[in-house]
């Protein structure tokens, strides 16, 4: 599903112009990255869970030459899903 398809469907399932649900769908969004960066986790009922994981530097390898290079240690956001969710999958 696209962020097009997303507002569509929201405008179709609320009734809301398609504007209306794209700045909704903004809003949600934009809360949900803000709420992850300061409190390194967000929760929705129901969905699932969003919280910063923290990657170990390692080893990796250039594809294209086949030399070894050193990947950095970062972070990135991982998501755990509602037992609701994972049941309907």
């Amino acid at each position: 599903m696209t962020k097009a398809d997303l507002i569509n469907a929201v405008a179709k399932t609320t009734k809301l112009s398609k504007r209306a649900a794209g700045d909704a769908v903004d809003a949600t969004f934009g809360n949900l990255a803000r709420s992850i960066r300061k409190d390194k986790r967000a929760q929705v009922p129901g969905f699932g869970t969003f919280t910063v994981r923290s990657r170990k530097a390692r080893k990796g390898r250039n594809p294209q030459t086949g030399d070894v290079i050193r990947i950095k240690a970062s972070k990135t956001v991982g998501f755990k899903p509602a037992p609701g969710l994972k049941k309907g999958l």
